[in-house]
């Protein structure tokens, strides 16, 4: 998505603005602007949109470190697609600030969106054109884009989202999953610092949503910053270094995976036959909530300093209690998930 396409009143012939000229692949190096390792690609602070009496997003700060594979996750509604549009000054913020790239936004975005690519709420093509046809238009578009290499770039892009064998085939002939990678190659056609995409996979069968996870992956090790919306658990769980949780308008938690799933809970769960013996050692280590359910004892481990199982098997044998079976269970990125937003997650695996 460059300036000149976010700022431009052309629609399409059905109404509906092109899909954005965008691509994730790092700038050159010294690119203006690139700045030092460890800046934020976006950053965002008390951020806010309202619309009359609705709060559609509600004060979130976002920090989305550079070469990260940030998962933008969340129910559907919670505010991610408000948030994208903020970011990418498609819609003003009714309070806070935000920076992208090192530039705070909207004020810089004509500096900060060439270097910038985007696929918002899906992509739109003219429906009588060839897949490849609506590439070469789009990057026509762009004033920055060189016109001497555009088939061999348009056609890279296709290649790549695997869209070769169709790309003389008129667009109103693609299936949904096919507009999808269309939008995603559009994103593909020259160099960008940022790579933000808004559900890339909304659409795709199980064998094009591997093609997406791969590129993303393929396009986070070439340098590139992702900044990727889904409501997908599992494809965020195999892709993305970072998360932010979003729920009912609100960041409620943000870190690396690594730091999100450490936050949640872990439970021992014993077999016994001496459950009023264990709940006494067990209580004594601290863990918390422990319950008897015949010869199944369980209880919670504390989020700090829990104690080594092995010190605790060692404390149930010393008081005579027969240990039959022994187990921590932790819990999943999936369970930490729906008791952050108060819901479930499509979990496609």
């Amino acid at each position: 998505m460059t300036a000149r396409e976010v700022l431009s009143d052309e629609l399409t012939p059905d109404g509906v603005r092109p899909a954005p000229h965008a691509v994730p692949w790092a700038a050159p190096a010294g690119a203006a602007g690139a700045g030092a390792a460890g800046e934020l690609a976006i950053s965002t602070a008390g951020l806010v949109k309202r619309y009359r009496h609705q709060t559609a997003v509600a004060g979130i700060d976002l920090a989305v470190p550079r070469g990260a594979v940030y998962g933008f996750l969340g129910p559907n509604g919670s505010g991610k697609t408000t948030t994208i549009r903020m970011l990418l000054g498609l819609s003003t913020a009714s309070g806070g600030t935000i920076e992208v790239l090192g530039r705070p936004m909207p004020q810089d975005v004509r500096t900060v969106l060439p270097r910038v690519g985007a696929l918002v709420e899906g992509p739109a093509f003219y429906p009588f054109l060839s897949g490849a046809d609506n590439l070469r238009r789009l990057d026509a578009a762009d004033r920055d884009a060189p016109a001497r290499t555009r088939r061999v770039r348009v056609a890279a892009a296709l290649d790549r989202v695997g869209l070769t064998n169709a790309a003389g085939k008129r667009v109103r002939a693609y299936s949904l999953g096919m507009k999808q990678r269309l939008g995603i190659a559009a994103a593909l056609l020259g160099p960008r610092d940022l790579l933000v995409l808004d559900e890339p996979t909304n659409g795709l069968d199980p064998q094009g949503t591997r093609e997406v996870r791969h590129l993303v992956t393929d396009l986070a090790r070439d340098g590139a910053t992702l900044f990727v919306s889904s409501h997908l658990l599992a494809e965020v769980e195999q892709v993305c270094t970072h998360v932010g949780v979003m729920s009912a308008g609100r960041l409620v938690a943000q870190g690396t995976l690594a730091e999100l799933a450490a936050a949640g809970t872990s439970r021992l769960r014993l077999r016994t036959p001496d459950g009023p013996a264990a709940i006494a050692v067990l209580t004594r280590f601290g863990l918390a909530d422990p319950e008897v359910d015949g010869e199944d004892v369980t209880a919670v481990l504390p989020a700090a300093s829990a104690p080594e199982p092995e010190r605790i098997v060692a404390d149930l044998v010393r008081a005579d209690v027969r240990v039959r079976g022994f187990a921590l269970e932790r819990e999943s990125l999936e369970d930490r998930f729906v008791a952050l937003t108060g819901e479930g997650f499509d979990v496609v695996r």
